[in-house]
């Protein structure tokens, strides 16, 4: 169940909205904190507050580590523009962390060009090599042959025409300090204009996720690879042209022991007209190869029978299971009065579900009209259907649990009975992925009936406490880099449409009772994450969810009282986690509002 009224509306003296309003504008004034304007000015503002200036550069070239590994920076160079190829090099000859080599590869028809460009602006630079090899040599083997002449413990790639951030060797072994464990480092990215004059766009990205990565190239060029893991995995391989980073990138955080993202913008990418950004050629080369690169790495796998097909978003991926033997799914739904509401969710569910084998729970927590019991019977006649009867106090938890300890199927769909199915697709594609073990729970995309999203997955620590992802957006728009509309990794989905497998439900206690109206599916889905499971949100199921139809708003005395013990029970258990945040939504987006949107410290 979600929240109805925002948590500080219950931890705070009520306003009215005018005063509330009033109130805001004057403390936005106050604090000259830059709340009304352009994403591209709140870019700015957040380079400004969050970078290093000149002075902290310098003294960070000062800064010595207990460990410094050489990293070698690979560049391949093909007929770079003379002044893109010079800030490519200026880049890695300006980095405040001095042990890196830089390793150049090129065809040797562009010898004579490479070689006068690097005299004119390399001072007998020893750390930086070049080497030259034949020109009908593809993008593969220019790759392979620089990393095998390489000699730092870790390997970064950047294109012939990309810039690094000064300070990001510097970030990066500092965080390989912390942890020297570490195998694979990612950062955040942006891009900038042809010429350079202008940074936009930056892509702040979750923590490892394992389906997100399947879904979409979310890392990316921003990454940093122990030699040993890139050896180990054969390096690049021929045949994934456009995408050979994406196939790199899985097959080694598939072999890596620890993954970690640096959630800062260390790699800028350039737009200029020959790349892959804007070239649609080449982008479609691109994707093409990115989904053979996602379908071989399942393959080899061998777990899952697996389907690689293009996604919602253009140039991200749908990975579908084949099911395993067509289990049998309880779809439990609770339920008092208001018929019709029940009416139109049972109907969609028998109308539009693909998926042979299930049956419906209807618990009925002490209605009291006719009809309702009128509607039962008829519902009784269809053999799918059961009528279960809950006649104590209203709470979500003990319904459920409830329900479950009388049903005996494999898999378990908590469902709001204020929803209605959309795509008769929607119970398969839950359930191929919480037949996967590593799977806990899994959530589906809801819309309000106006065609908005309601819930895109759960954020923790947005709006003071947890919020949904694009709640708010249109159904149709692909949200944060494509995140609305690709099966991704989250650190929650509601209860309002939920499956998982009963083993799992039991394993981790089912939902708390103390819980009577809020935090219960949140509370479930951090327990399954404590116990190591994936909790996982796939558009490809979607339902319409006319939130808090049946239920109503928390909106008197008694129901604010009841809501605010289950936020203090929520805070005081999940402490830890609200501190250090939610791994699957990074920290230079806004905790104020769920749009993804940059803070720029207005929740500070």
């Amino acid at each position: 169940m979600q929240m109805f009224i925002k948590i500080r509306d219950v931890l705070l003296p009520r306003e009215s909205n005018r005063r509330r309003v009033v109130r805001f504008l004057w403390h936005a004034v106050r604090s000259k904190k830059k709340f009304f304007i352009s994403r591209a000015q709140k870019y700015k503002y957040w380079i400004k507050k969050h970078e290093p200036c000149k002075e902290e550069l310098e003294k960070q070239k000062e800064i010595r580590f207990k460990f410094e590994p050489k990293i070698s920076v690979i560049v391949p160079v093909f007929n770079t523009p003379g002044k893109f190829f010079i800030d490519t090099l200026r880049s890695v000859l300006n980095q405040t962390y001095s042990n890196w080599e830089l390793c150049l590869v090129s065809g040797r028809s562009y010898a004579a060009q490479l070689e006068k460009k690097l005299k004119d602006h390399l001072k007998n630079d020893n750390r930086v090599r070049l080497k030259f090899i034949d020109d009908n040599k593809g993008i593969t083997e220019t790759l392979n042959d620089a990393i095998s002449s390489a000699e730092g413990e870790y390997l970064t790639f950047l294109y012939h025409d990309e810039v690094l951030a000064p300070f990001a060797l510097f970030e990066v072994i500092t965080c390989i300090n912390k942890d020297f464990e570490l195998d694979f480092i990612y950062t955040d990215e942006d891009k900038i204009t042809g010429y350079g004059n202008r940074r936009y766009e930056p892509h702040f990205k979750p923590e490892w996720s394992p389906d997100t990565i399947l879904s979409c190239n979310y890392i990316s060029h921003s990454t940093v690879i122990k030699k040993e893991i890139i050896d180990a995995v054969g390096g690049f391989r021929q045949g994934f042209d456009g995408a050979e980073d994406y196939d790199l990138i899985l097959r080694a955080t598939d072999r890596a022991g620890k993954i970690k993202r640096i959630p800062k913008i260390l790699y800028h990418c350039r737009d200029n007209k020959g790349s892959v950004t804007l070239n649609s050629e080449a982008r479609e080369n691109a994707v093409t190869s990115g989904k053979k690169a996602v379908a071989d790495f399942l393959d080899s796998k061998n777990t899952y029978k697996s389907h690689v097909s293009d996604g919602i978003v253009h140039g991200t991926y749908m990975v579908s299971y084949d099911i395993k033997s067509s289990p049998e799914v309880s779809i439990i739904i609770p339920t008092k009065d208001k018929v019709e509401v029940l009416k139109r969710c049972i109907s969609s569910v028998l109308e539009k579900t693909d998926h042979p084998n299930y049956k419906i729970v209807v618990v009925d927590n002490s209605s009291e009209e006719k009809k309702t019991f009128d509607y039962y019977r008829e519902l009784e006649a269809n053999t799918r259907i059961t009528i279960l009867e809950y006649n104590e106090a209203f709470n979500y938890s003990a319904i459920n649990n409830y329900a479950v300890s009388g049903v005996d199927s494999d898999y378990i769909v908590l469902l709001n009975n204020d929803t209605e199915v959309i795509n008769s697709g929607w119970l398969t594609r839950m359930l191929e992925h919480a037949q996967r073990k590593k799977v806990g729970a899994v959530g589906a995309k809801l819309c309000y009936p106006n065609k908005t999203v309601q819930h895109g997955g759960v954020i923790i620590g947005l709006e003071e406490l947890v919020g949904h992802s694009h709640r708010g957006c249109s159904k149709y728009d692909p949200g944060y880099f494509g995140r609305l509309n690709i099966i991704q990794n989250l650190s929650a989905v509601t209860a309002a449409c939920m499956m998982m497998r009963r083993e799992v439900f039991e394993e981790v206690g089912g939902l708390d009772e103390r819980y009577s109206h809020v935090f219960n599916d949140i509370d479930l889905c951090l327990k399954m994450r404590g116990k190591g499971y994936l909790i996982v949100y796939t558009p490809y199921a979607e339902l319409y969810h006319a939130e808090a139809l049946s239920r109503g708003l928390d909106d008197t005395p008694e129901k604010m009282a009841r809501l605010r013990k289950e936020v203090l029970l929520f805070q005081s258990c999940w402490d830890k986690v609200l501190k250090e945040g939610d791994p699957y939504y990074n920290p230079n987006l806004t905790h104020v509002a769920e749009d993804f949107s940059i803070n720029i410290g207005e929740n500070q």
